[in-house]
């Protein structure tokens, strides 16, 4: 960043890692500043609100694959027999991808916002 233009990518990378780190403490509020933080580097409105969106995006990606893997060996735990532990992970896991896919792109919109903010601030 010597001539002072910003970059997406490592606005990208650090938005994800600052969502990752505080997701589990800050679980909305975490895409929000991870997009500010992403948005701050990228530098611009436009580049600010499109790393947000990335890094929420990425970490929605992240939050479905932890999703479909806890629905489904919750439901097959609870469900006895090997038929019906298969149609309770089967179940789980579609339930996991919904819940995750619903959540992982609200989650990106607000990285969205938060990254448009961060690019104001340094416009």
């Amino acid at each position: 960043m010597v001539n002072g233009r910003g970059s997406l990518l490592l606005g990208t990378f650090v938005g994800f890692l600052v969502i990752l780190l505080l997701q589990w403490w800050l679980p909305l509020i975490a895409h929000l500043i991870g997009g500010l933080v992403a948005g701050l580097i990228a530098r611009g409105m436009g580049k600010g609100a499109f790393a947000g969106f990335l890094a929420g995006l990425l970490s929605g990606i992240i939050f479905v694959l932890v999703a479909i893997v806890t629905g489904a060996t919750w439901m097959a735990g609870i469900f006895g027999g090997v038929f019906w532990s298969v149609i309770g992970s089967a179940l789980g896991a579609i339930v996991g991808l919904i819940l995750g896919l619903i959540i992982g792109f609200f989650g990106a919109i607000i990285s969205a916002i938060g990254g448009l903010i961060g690019g104001a601030i340094t416009r």
